[in-house]
């Protein structure tokens, strides 16, 4: 529910941008996917102390699972000085990539103040991984959902201007999802530090300065895992922005769509990682075999649930985002259709893909996850993107190209499972 939650701000954040111009909101997805691309680099490895977490509360240690979160929190201090030295690299990013100098203008504002901000995002994953390691993800849930409600009501005074305030446009929805991040680190921190005062029990395994190296050996592959898929499906973005302005404006708005029904997979990915962690940190490989296929079967059955409804309810949902143009009207919601169909069938595959991979992570095999992901992505998904675009060059054609990807992923996902090298890798 709190990544269905995330996803909800975003899809909001974007429907206010529609509205405000179509400008923005074809800028809003690009910026965004580049900016996360080095902010989920960085929120990934601080995440990963999650599962170090989930190990020490498997192995009955809480004193090394409040020390994992003070390792998790500086690691995520001095991520946010990295990414403002990486700026530079973004901003020349977009200027290489921008297909006009106005959305250009665009992109920068809304990707440099989500940059600059990131610091609070990798902080707040630091305070939300000590729950989440501990199974208590209600209390992330909560304070989450306070945060994004405070974004979205803050989206309209600061992109339109409401009661005399500056109209912002696309940097008001950057500003508004910034300052949620820092309400909500504040929260779950002061949260976290309660409850680390009521938890003696325990010993202190190894210094912090050992600890802080262990997180970032199997949280740097979990990290290059986030920002190599983030930077595949960046190319693949820039690549359908050559596409036309229409088609465009119909591609962001069905991966505006996906990431909504997509959030909630990214949560079971967490739900396995975390119960398979516990269990191997409590030696029961027995038990993170049942966690893991009982996940993925959840996963699955929501997927296709969501993948009919989507057909089904396609008309109303492009609505929201279609041009007010009546002649780009009927050319958007046509080529919306057929991206829904192409998109059900990559959902599915998808889901099972990121809960086997979330479950692998979950047992220390952050690298095979890493290594194959990017062989599949660099390898596979864009060389046939290369080849649609070369020889016949339609949004559509683009988009069946990530079925075959996700259909090579979930393969090789699944027989890393089975085969079960993840059980010779231990943490704690």
């Amino acid at each position: 529910m709190g990544m269905v939650n995330n996803a909800a701000m975003q899809f909001v954040d974007r429907a206010f941008l529609a509205k405000h111009s179509m400008a923005a909101f074809e800028s809003v997805l690009p910026a965004c996917t580049l900016s996360w691309v080095f902010v989920g680099f960085f929120q990934s490895i601080v995440a990963y102390s999650g599962v170090f977490v989930a190990q020490y509360h498997g192995a009955r240690n809480p004193r090394m699972c409040a020390a994992s979160h003070r390792a998790a929190t500086m690691i995520a201090f001095a991520s946010g000085a990295l990414l403002l030295c990486l700026l530079p690299v973004a901003n020349w990013i977009l200027f290489k990539t921008a297909p006009s100098q106005e959305l250009l203008e665009m992109e920068r504002t809304y990707c440099g103040i989500c940059m600059a901000g990131g610091v609070f995002v990798c902080a707040q994953m630091s305070a939300a991984s000590y729950f989440t390691g501990r199974g208590r993800t209600a209390i992330v849930f909560w304070v989450n959902l306070l945060g994004n409600v405070l974004n979205i009501v803050l989206d309209p005074f600061l992109i339109f201007g409401w009661c005399g305030l500056p109209r912002l446009g696309i940097a008001g929805a950057a500003y508004a999802t910034v300052f949620s991040m820092a309400v909500q680190w504040i929260a779950l921190s002061v949260a976290a530090a309660r409850q680390i005062r009521r938890d003696k029990d325990g010993e202190a395994t190894e210094p912090l300065h050992r600890l802080i190296w262990r997180i970032l050996r199997y949280g740097v592959p979990s990290g290059a895992y986030s920002i190599l898929g983030m930077l595949s499906f960046t190319v693949f973005v820039f690549v359908t922005e050559k596409v036309g302005d229409v088609a465009f404006s119909a591609s962001n708005a069905v991966f505006t769509v996906n990431y909504l029904l997509y959030a909630p997979m990214e949560g079971f990915a967490i739900g396995a990682q975390t119960l398979v962690g516990q269990a191997r940190g409590r030696g029961d490989n027995r038990r993170a075999l049942v966690s893991a296929r009982r996940t993925v079967l959840l996963a699955a059955g929501i997927a296709v649930f969501f993948a009919v409804a989507t057909l089904v309810l396609c008309r109303p949902i492009l609505h929201l985002f279609a041009p007010s143009d009546p002649a780009a009207l009927g050319q958007f919601m046509s080529l919306g259709f057929k991206l829904f169909l192409l998109m059900g069938c990559w959902l599915v595959l998808d889901a099972v893909d990121t809960v086997l991979c979330g479950a692998l992570r979950g047992a220390g095999d952050t690298k095979f996850v890493m290594w194959w992901m990017t062989l599949c992505a660099f390898g596979v998904w864009l060389p046939l993107v290369w080849v649609v675009s070369a020889f016949r060059f339609t949004m559509p054609m683009l988009w069946s190209t990530t079925v075959v990807y996700v259909l090579v992923l979930f393969v090789g996902s699944y027989a890393r499972w089975r085969l079960g090298g993840w059980r010779k890798i231990k943490l704690v």
